[in-house]
């Protein structure tokens, strides 16, 4: 099984969002499984690969070029694809993955992860889509979803296509449900 994670690449984050990420690694390594990033080496998005390196996981990278050009591409991704566009980017990882996991972060990570969460709706693909949310970042997302939802402008059905989780154990058996 392949798990994308999307995640802040911010420099200036808490400590503690980069050990949940390099965390998650690790687990999603633990279970045999290979990762799929944006392939940055900063912050969250380098720990999560560095987590599950250290244990002999397999991690997949794909970044556009202009982000290789600025030296934040991790050349010690066991696969590194070299796109063009954020569209490209966005593509093959949805492609290559079989489960998406998002962590905390910003208008990066929330534009990826409503993107894959509004392609399952509308079934371009049948793949879980996971929060994973600690330090309950998402807590005011989440109310938002569920007042969209009573407003009519969120169909019956769709917000139950997330899987809201506070720990890395119940991320990922929540990769593992249809």
């Amino acid at each position: 099984m392949r798990i994308a994670v999307f995640c802040s690449s911010s420099p200036t984050i808490d400590s503690k969002y980069v050990e949940l990420a390099r965390d998650l690694g690790s687990a999603i390594a633990g279970n045999s499984w290979e990762l799929v990033t944006g392939g940055g080496h900063i912050s969250m998005m380098g720990a999560v690969s560095q987590g599950a390196r250290t244990v002999g996981g397999r991690t997949i990278g794909v970044i556009p070029q202009a982000l290789v050009d600025i030296e934040f591409a991790d050349h010690d991704n066991d696969e590194l694809h070299i796109v063009e566009t954020m569209g490209e980017r966005k593509a093959l990882i949805t492609d290559m993955a079989d489960a998406f996991i998002t962590l905390p972060g910003g208008a990066g990570t929330l534009e990826e992860f409503f993107e894959i969460w509004v392609g399952r709706y509308l079934k371009f693909h049948n793949k879980p889509v996971v929060i994973l949310d600690p330090f309950g970042i998402y807590n005011p997302l989440h109310e938002l979803v569920n007042h969209l939802e009573q407003e009519n402008f969120i169909k019956p059905g769709m917000r139950e296509l997330i899987s809201w989780t506070t720990n890395v154990e119940d991320a990922l058996a929540a990769c593992s449900k249809p």
